[in-house]
């Protein structure tokens, strides 16, 4: 490509007078705009480690109460981005959740898209439009964009998840705000029980409703069964995925991000192609190594890890016997929408 002009080429008198118009010279800025081959990015691969965020998130409970806090969260911030932008992506926000016994979230709702994956405990409930959703470890809740939701603890131990939302999207297009709202009146039935089993839906006409999202939480004991059952089946496969999606339409479960989960086979090393999003790794079981660009990160149970766009990763079980299952929240749906997805080899 040709050099192009720099900006302190151009005389100062001429600058200023562009600057006092609002104006600015493309030239000068073009390939920071447009590089070559490989777009700029800030988000850096990075490790959140749960045996050192835990006991920060248990001090928040003590120092903190509810009702001064109204969602007790720390932020998995990526430093590339910069810790008080909250970001772990350009389009994900990342935050370990506290709910101590005998606690109520208050309900509110909001334009970001969120989902919840659950890490540890038992005993907290998420109602969402009305739809009383049990948290049990590993399992996936939506809260969607304009939908009230609270979160409620009956049990006696903490409760910890992990929060996923398009919040710097949102938050970007100017159209990120909050409303709070009453304590909500649950309702009878729930999307788990009623799609329950793949390729088998309720006769539209003995719905209450066919709802934007029909299915709120996606239980983890079903995904697990269908990620073991692939396995089982299809021994030469090579990547054992399965995606969150819309029962009814087939759809992403949400408009946005793309949340899906992966297992690997005992000693199992797995080579992800380089793709245009940002991905985020979650660890619901096992132990797994991770090497994304120059940074290899050791993975435990709860760990969370983030890669850059465009760069390939890997991912090794570290265990020989048993199979290691992760969380994955990814762009994939906004970069299909925005017409910039790709794979490279």
């Amino acid at each position: 490509m040709n050099e192009l002009g720099r900006l302190e080429d151009l005389p100062q008198d001429y600058r200023d007078e562009l600057a006092s118009r609002n104006l600015v010279p493309l030239w000068p800025n073009l390939r920071a705009v447009l590089p070559p081959g490989v777009p700029s990015r800030n988000t850096r691969p990075i490790h959140w480690p749960y045996a050192t965020l835990r006991p920060l998130l248990m001090r928040a409970g003590e120092l903190t109460p509810m009702e001064k806090a109204e969602r007790r969260v720390l932020v998995l911030a990526n430093p590339g981005h910069g810790l008080e932008n909250m970001k772990a992506s350009p389009a994900i926000y990342l935050g370990m959740q506290l709910l101590l016994p005998g606690e109520w979230a208050p309900s509110h709702r909001h334009t970001p898209n969120a989902v919840r994956m659950i890490v540890e405990g038992r005993g907290a409930t998420t109602t969402v439009g009305g739809e009383k959703c049990p948290m049990e470890r590993g399992d996936l809740i939506l809260t969607p964009t304009g939908e009230w939701h609270e979160h409620e603890h009956d049990g006696s131990e903490p409760v910890v998840w992990l929060d996923v939302l398009d919040l710097p999207l949102i938050y970007y297009a100017e159209a990120s705000y909050a409303i709070e709202g009453q304590r909500q009146q649950p309702k009878a039935g729930r999307g788990d029980q009623a799609y329950a089993r793949g390729g088998i839906v309720p006769t539209p006409y003995f719905e209450r409703g066919r709802a934007a999202y029909p299915m709120l939480r996606y239980p983890w004991a079903e995904a697990r069964a269908a990620l073991l059952d692939i396995a089982a089946s299809q021994p030469d496969l090579e990547a054992v995925q399965v995606t969150y999606v819309n029962p009814e339409s087939g759809r992403d479960a949400q408009n946005n991000l793309g949340f899906h989960a992966l297992m690997l086979r005992p000693g199992q090393t797995l080579r992800l192609p380089a793709r245009s999003p940002a991905q985020v790794f979650h660890v619901i079981e096992g132990g797994v190594d991770a090497q994304i660009v120059a940074s290899r990160f050791t993975l435990a149970e709860a760990d969370t890890c983030c890669a850059p766009g465009y760069e390939p990763v890997q991912l090794a079980n570290r265990s020989a016997t048993e199979p290691a299952f992760v969380f994955v929240a990814d762009e994939s749906p906004l970069h299909r929408k925005l017409g910039v997805y790709e794979v490279r080899a």
